[in-house]
């Protein structure tokens, strides 16, 4: 339910934010330096939240990172001074990243992790990432409704109050959810920090096309309205809802390493083709396309990045992979931003498929011979 309330604030807020800070008289450069400021924020305070984690325990966390939802929201809903505005993105529960970014991460997927067999551990990530994606759909087409200032501020207002439910629900979970003790078990982290090192590269490219980046190109270049991009983002999450799970089954079948390059390589190629569009169809045509395949890495790159540690050390490596995912995510906003600004309009999508291109290729080299834990015990079903 924490998932359903959570997906659903965060599938309307990247696609309205663009337009809302615009009404407040932010530049394209301004809107980009904020998206940036709350993708660096969401993912630092994943490695913050993993920690308090074990010190106040996972349900107390989780209940924290709602409070910081409800701040993120009426912050952005009533301030109108800038750096009020890059105050609420601070609190990195702003959603900009999508369901998939954030400081609840690494504890929940946790959690998920230690509460189904290893046989089924694929398919219940695979479940996780289609709740959200289909909740990020219904957002996503609620945004439509943000016609001007004032609904886009009851947006927001809403955005905090769904925000103060997801930090009473995750007080209600059994005392099961807690953490194991944790051992000294910290070099058992190290060969996260590899793949890590290639998740960044996936991550700046993708930070160049994130959603809100996405709503705002699509605003400047072809002058398209909210009335508009609710429904095609809506669109697009309902296409990568339905890839989650076929992307759940492919990983039982291939492997999830496989999974991850054979379905992630060719959207980015379609990626660089949206940079030359000629109309909005065309442009909106290509990205749904692009999300029937793009997403279905990251319910087997959850479950494979949780399946390489000891439990104890779960919420670590996933905060670890977060931060610096979110990090290198976080550069790219701010220069498509800049480019949008001076009329660029190739640049964010050419740079970042061929980034994210490079590591398919990476993750293929150096870690298709390495399967996770769960396939090496023959437990796919």
């Amino acid at each position: 339910m924490t998932r359903v309330l959570r997906g659903f604030a965060f599938g309307f807020a990247p696609v309205v934010l663009a337009a809302h800070l615009q009404s407040r008289g932010l530049s394209p450069l301004q809107i980009g330096a904020v998206l940036t400021v709350a993708l660096l924020a969401a993912a630092l305070t994943g490695l913050l939240v993993a920690r308090v984690s074990r010190r106040t325990g996972r349900r107390a966390a989780l209940g924290v990172t709602g409070a910081l939802m409800v701040a993120s929201g009426l912050a952005i809903a009533y301030a109108t001074s800038y750096w009020l505005i890059v105050a609420g993105a601070m609190t990195g529960m702003l959603g900009v990243g999508g369901t998939d970014v954030g400081p609840f991460l690494p504890v929940e997927q946790a959690v998920l992790t230690e509460s189904v067999p290893p046989a089924n551990r694929n398919r219940a990530f695979g479940r996780y990432s289609i709740t959200g994606a289909l909740a990020s759909a219904a957002g996503a087409l609620c945004a439509g409704l943000g016609t001007d200032l004032s609904r886009t501020q009851a947006l927001f207002v809403g955005f905090a109050a769904l925000g103060a439910l997801t930090a009473i629900l995750p007080l209600l979970l059994s005392a099961a959810v807690e953490s194991p003790i944790r051992s000294q078990t910290s070099a058992r982290l190290r060969p996260i920090v590899a793949l890590a090192a290639l998740f960044a590269i996936d991550s700046f490219g993708g930070g160049l096309v994130t959603t809100s980046v996405l709503a705002l190109w699509l605003h400047v270049r072809f002058g398209a309205g909210l009335n508009l991009l609710g429904p095609a983002f809506a669109a697009m999450s309902l296409i990568v809802a339905a890839s989650y799970a076929v992307a759940a089954r492919l990983g039982d079948r291939f492997g999830l390493v496989n999974t991850m390059v054979f379905t992630h390589l060719p959207s980015n190629l379609i990626l660089v083709l949206v940079a030359f569009s000629p109309s909005l169809p065309v442009a909106i045509g290509l990205l749904l396309v692009r999300n029937a395949i793009s997403q279905m890495d990251i319910p087997v790159r959850q479950a494979y990045v949780a399946s390489a540690v000891p439990p104890a050390e779960r919420a670590d490596a996933l905060a670890l992979t977060g931060a610096v995912r979110g990090v290198a995510q976080a550069c790219g906003p701010i220069i498509s931003g800049l480019a949008i600004q001076l009329a660029s309009f190739a640049l964010p999508f050419v740079v970042g498929g061929g980034l994210k291109a490079i590591y398919d290729v990476g993750l293929y080299i150096g870690y298709r011979s390495r399967p996770a834990e769960h396939e090496r015990r023959g437990t796919r079903v």
